[in-house]
Formats: C-alpha cells, sequence, structure tokens
C-alpha cells in the first residue's frame, strides 16, 4: 500500500466511510498548488481529497484547506453548487464531487451568455454570507480584523513582502507599488461588512454540466483562497486579464440576484487595488513554485502589464476629492 492510498483510506475512516471500500485512487487535473485526487469506492460513490503541499510558498498560502471548508460551508448556507466537506484535517480535505466539467471554449456564444448570468446569480447569493471579521480565515495573517483596511493592508504587505524575499521579478520596484498603493487605502474604509469572496473564480475553478443535455454550472471550485472582505474583489479573477464592466452577461444576472455593482470613483479604486493584489500574487508565486520558462515569459507578458495599469489607475485617481 502506497502512502497516498493509506492517507485515502484514513480520510475516508475519519469520515465514517468504511476504508476497505476505497477501489480506486487517481489524480484529478486543474490543481495548481494543492494535490487534488479522486477517491471512487466500490458502489460507485466519489469524492476528492485535497491535500497541503509540504513545499514553501506565499505568506497567505497558510492552512489554506481550512479556508476552502469554510468557503463550501458558505456555498452550503447560501444554496450555490460547490463541494461539501465530509472530512478535515491539517494535512488534507476531502469533499464531495461537483458535477461537470472546467469552463472552455466549447461553449457556444449563446451558452456562455446564459452561463453567465446564471454565475452572475450565484456570486451575489455568495456575497450575502458574512463573516465574523475580514481577512483569511485560515489564520494566515492571525486571527480576523475588524476593520476591511486592516485586514486588506496586511494582505498586501504580506505579498510584497513575499516578492522582496524570493526575489521576484516586478515591473516597479516594491517600494514604489506600496507607496501607490498606500495612496488609496481611504477607500477601503467604505467596506464595513466582511462578505465571503472567492477570489479564484477563473473559468477553470467553475464546472459546467450537461447532465440534461442543457449547458449548467455544476459548481463552484477551489474556494481555498477565499477570504471575508469587499466583495469587488471578486470581480478580479471572474474577469482575469480583462474589465468585469464589460461583462453585461454577469453583471445583469448579478443585479438580478440583488447584488450591488456600481462602478463609482470610489468603486473603481478598490477594484484597482484589488486587481494589484492578485496580479501581485501571480508574480511572486513564480519563484516559489519554479514554473517553467513558458509559464515565467506569459506571466511577464499578460500580468505584469495589467499591475501597471492597475497601478496607473490609481495614481491618476483624484484620491483627495474620493475621500474628502
Amino acid at each position: 500500500m502506497t502512502d497516498s492510498w493509506a492517507r485515502a483510506r484514513n480520510a475516508l475512516e475519519a469520515a465514517g466511510i468504511p476504508p476497505d471500500r476505497l477501489a480506486h485512487l487517481g489524480p484529478l487535473g486543474g490543481g495548481t498548488y494543492n494535490t487534488v485526487e479522486e477517491l471512487r469506492l466500490t458502489d460507485g460513490d466519489r469524492y476528492v481529497l485535497k491535500v497541503a503541499p509540504t513545499a514553501p510558498g506565499l505568506s497567505y498560502e497558510s492552512r489554506l484547506l481550512l479556508g476552502e471548508a469554510e468557503f463550501c460551508r458558505g456555498a452550503a448556507e447560501a444554496g450555490v453548487p460547490a463541494p461539501r466537506v465530509v472530512a478535515l484535517d491539517e494535512a488534507w480535505l476531502l469533499m464531495t464531487v461537483s458535477p461537470g466539467a472546467p469552463w472552455n471554449d466549447s461553449l457556444t456564444t449563446a451558452e456562455q451568455a446564459e452561463l453567465r448570468g446564471e454565475l452572475g446569480r450565484q456570486v451575489a447569493r455568495l456575497h450575502e454570507v458574512t463573516g465574523p471579521g475580514f481577512g483569511y480565515p485560515t489564520g494566515a495573517f492571525g486571527p480576523l480584523a475588524p476593520d476591511w483596511r486592516t485586514a486588506f493592508t496586511a494582505m498586501v504587505d504580506a505579498v510584497l513582502a513575499d516578492a522582496r524575499h524570493y526575489g521576484a521579478w516586478l515591473p516597479r520596484p516594491v517600494d514604489e507599488v506600496a507607496a501607490v498603493a498606500r495612496t488609496a487605502y481611504d477607500a477601503l474604509d467604505e467596506v464595513t461588512v466582511p462578505r465571503l469572496v472567492h477570489f479564484d473564480l477563473w473559468p477553470g475553478n467553475v464546472l459546467v454540466d450537461h447532465a440534461d443535455g442543457r449547458a449548467r454550472i455544476g459548481g463552484l471550485i477551489d474556494g481555498e483562497r477565499m477570504f471575508w472582505g469587499d466583495p469587488i474583489a471578486d470581480f478580479v479573477s471572474l474577469a482575469l486579464l480583462g474589465d468585469i464592466r464589460k461583462d453585461e452577461a454577469f453583471l445583469g444576472g448579478y443585479r438580478d440576484a440583488g447584488g450591488h455593482a456600481a462602478f463609482d470613483a470610489s468603486a473603481r479604486l478598490r477594484l484597482a487595488l484589488y486587481r494589484a493584489y492578485l496580479y501581485l500574487i501571480m508574480l511572486a508565486e513564480t519563484v516559489p513554485r519554479a514554473v517553467g520558462a513558458d509559464q515565467e515569459r506569459w506571466v511577464r507578458e499578460r500580468v505584469a502589464p495589467e499591475l501597471m495599469a492597475a497601478l496607473g489607475e490609481i495614481e491618476a485617481a483624484d484620491v483627495s476629492r474620493l475621500t474628502s
């Protein structure tokens, strides 16, 4: 018995499932951080087992499986399709399987528009779920903060410290990036309710199911990077390397379900901050993950310009007028 089979059996036993029912164990594609495995039992039941890595990562990548479990709990509360937690350990997370396959280019234009509207409604429901404080529920930076400015500035400071620590390439010096971000921090004070933010809702984490012959969303997955904060932050990964304001189908569904998506000057400033944060993560993580030359080139050519654009928007904003 290999270590992976022993771990899978232990996870089943912790969930109250007889471990001798394990018939198949194999890797699932798509994961970029945790190891993801599929468990099939003798009766045909299937589960997903996520295993935390032991290699170094960024500062916020601590106990991420706790974040995923929290996302699954919040999604259940919101009535949004997502995996459900079966058992949880410091080193692994056992979950149910959501139907479907990652969103891809095989969808027709009409299917994509309908699904984007459905996704907007689901994300609006997620954003109704509130937490006990602001920040990562994993405890990566200590207890949840009482206000969003405290939580988010700690998040930015941490990724900039990671960039320094790993010697990651950035298109502007770390100190310059920090100085630009600080000019916009007053806008964070407008966020007073900690809401569930997935923060990784790019198409690969949205499963599309065709079981009944019609494309529908089967589940939102990989919620390990969730935090309690400003729901606008979710709009970054939902329009990765793009502009959510151009996604009329998504925004229509989001607003129809009660989501607030008014892009006034303050909201645009906060959105620029969140874009900068995600793109800093994508640049800094290339070092501890030891990505190949092609991925390194892609990040520099595609992500770095988006970081520069976000910082440029912050610099161009009349911050004194927004916060007076």
